[in-house]
């Protein structure tokens, strides 16, 4: 009996037209992501659990393990890749990644290779060989795989920005991700995840939403907490609330400011 494809939840969340709220791992801690894709995900709803290679702390064997231990969530489980490299991209989706985020994607050419490396031919030029994968997710996995693993390039420059016509262009992409931090820098600002009266970082917040929108593509984010709903309301849906270190340390400085009588008010998480 064959085994059908598990639904990338996610997905179906945005072609029913939802939105997602996830959470960003950079941590290498395996209980942790274990008890967030388990009781959490099902207390607080949590879609999307995105483990971060580039600026997170996971190797390989770490990413692995994450990923074994969060097989079964009700949250879908994406990797965010160290660079545009069809090798490793290739690595973490037949280890299981049901998505990946690729940085710096700043032209169509490297659109392109993201694109191809992400799937299967006859789309692209991903190679043959998902041995967690399939025996994961499901005997039809690689028939199915192109139109179940969420690609994703990540819109962070104000290059990607100016060429996000000819990158929405190439197709084959399911949503764009946006860094604020590294878009505030290629745009003179500090790197922070919002700018609220700077007209160049709000205009290309709107740029790449209404484009993104216009190509059938959703429109992530990295955010906090505080801005989540900005962001939902701007068109945004994908949206990252907060991570396991900005959690982590958000709560350690209430617990602390409580216990010495203080009111205890959160601040924002850390967008890493």
């Amino acid at each position: 009996m064959v085994r059908p494809m598990r639904e990338n939840k996610m997905m179906k969340t945005w072609s029913d037209g939802g939105s997602s709220l996830g959470l960003w791992m950079s941590t290498t801690e395996s209980w942790t992501a274990e008890l967030a894709g388990g009781t959490l995900t099902d207390e607080l709803g949590i879609d999307y659990i995105n483990i971060d290679m580039q600026h997170g702390l996971s190797d390989y064997r770490e990413l692995f393990t994450m990923l074994q231990v969060t097989s079964d969530s009700n949250a879908t489980v994406t990797v965010r890749v160290p660079w545009n490299d069809p090798g490793i991209i290739g690595r973490v989706l037949d280890a299981g990644a049901m998505g990946v985020i690729v940085p710096m994607v700043n032209t169509p050419e490297q659109a392109r290779q993201v694109v191809s490396s992400c799937h299967f031919a006859p789309l692209g030029t991903r190679s043959h060989g998902p041995v967690r994968a399939k025996a994961v997710y499901g005997d039809d996995y690689v028939p199915n795989a192109n139109a179940n693993v969420a690609c994703i390039p990540m819109i962070e420059t104000a290059e990607a920005v100016a060429n996000l016509d000819e990158i929405l262009a190439v197709g084959g992409m399911d949503a764009v991700y946006v860094g604020p931090a590294d878009l505030s820098l290629t745009l003179g600002l500090e790197p922070a995840s919002d700018h609220p009266d700077d007209k160049s970082f709000n205009d290309a917040l709107a740029t790449i939403v209404e484009k993104t929108a216009a190509a059938g593509v959703v429109a992530g984010i990295h955010s906090t907490e505080n801005l989540v709903q900005k962001r939902l309301d701007q068109g945004f849906r994908m949206v990252t609330v907060t991570s396991d270190i900005g959690a982590f340390t958000t709560g350690l400085k209430r617990a602390f400011t409580i216990a010495r009588g203080g009111a205890g008010d959160q601040d924002d998480a850390s967008m890493y």
